[in-house]
């Protein structure tokens, strides 16, 4: 592998001589990561992080007090790193409230890894953004709002996309706005370890600081498109497969005063974030996300 000093230069002059930001890197931690990751993937990511001037990183697990997710724990970080996969309905539900209560009130960023697509934090952020994205539309209308939450199992490639809304009149003549919470999934997926091809589509973006305008992920799991999740802000990074298939792979939407990127590209056994360009946009994310959280 090559040295990753020279991509930490940027970092440097971005981080300036400003405090520390603080990230904490949130792991299942399930048996399958030994495969690639000796001391499990969320500890390699934020060995990774503590090499980079002006992050202050600390790795916490599901089998820690209070799910490493004690209020001291949470009151303490600027940005949170999220990994899941086998163990998403371990989480409490009370600790995932207080996960995206911070990010809505713009004390903590939100940075969800591949299969945390299905994270309860990540589900819940994206059906708070879906909920203010009605409010905004639906503007002083007078319409009543019902959500419905769809059954958890991936969506065939013809459905309908998700979030979605469906205006009627009832009988008393009453608009009624039936609003379906995104299932925060997509059709197909396979994990075969082949290549993904990734392209840098907003190349200005802080996230993709002297990021490669095309890189290659040379172990992974695919995802393929459509991604049931509220339009995103901005989509950064787009990645694409050999037989086809094409994923976003990188994106950012505001939820309430705070942020949420989500990054696609990994699976636990995989060595993903072994790889210099991934952990690079993890340190941009991370200092970026801190830095938001000032403004």
């Amino acid at each position: 592998m090559k040295s990753l000093t020279p991509l930490l230069v940027p970092l440097i002059a971005l981080a300036g001589t400003a405090a520390p930001i603080k990230v904490v890197v949130w792991d299942e931690q399930q048996p399958a990561q030994k495969q690639a990751y000796p001391n499990f993937l969320g500890n390699q990511i934020a060995s990774y992080l503590q090499t980079v001037p002006n992050l202050s990183v600390r790795s916490v697990s599901l089998d820690e007090p209070e799910q490493g997710l004690a209020d001291a724990v949470l009151d303490d970080c600027r940005v949170r790193i999220w990994w899941g996969h086998a163990r998403q309905g371990d989480v409490k539900s009370e600790k995932v409230r207080k996960v995206v209560e911070r990010v809505k009130e713009g004390r903590m960023g939100l940075i969800v890894l591949h299969s945390a697509h299905w994270s309860l934090p990540f589900v819940e952020a994206m059906n708070e953004r879906t909920r203010q994205d009605v409010a905004r539309s639906i503007g002083k209308e007078n319409v009543t709002i019902q959500y419905i939450t769809p059954e958890h199992k991936a969506p065939k490639p013809d459905d309908p996309l998700t979030p979605n809304t469906i205006f009627e009149t009832n009988s008393a003549g009453m608009r009624i706005a039936k609003v379906t919470l995104p299932k925060c999934v997509f059709p197909s997926w396979r994990a075969d370890a082949a290549p993904s091809h990734v392209t840098t589509l907003l190349s200005n973006h802080p996230i993709a600081r002297d990021v490669p305008l095309h890189f290659d992920i040379s172990h992974t799991e695919m995802y393929n498109e459509p991604f049931h999740v509220p339009p995103p802000d901005a989509v950064i990074f787009e990645e694409k497969w050999d037989r086809g298939e094409h994923f976003r792979s990188g994106c950012v939407w505001s939820v309430g005063k705070g942020k949420v990127f989500y990054f696609r590209p990994g699976h636990e056994v995989y060595k993903v974030y072994f790889e210099p360009v991934p952990l690079k946009i993890l340190a941009n994310a991370a200092i970026w996300l801190g830095s938001e959280m000032e403004k």
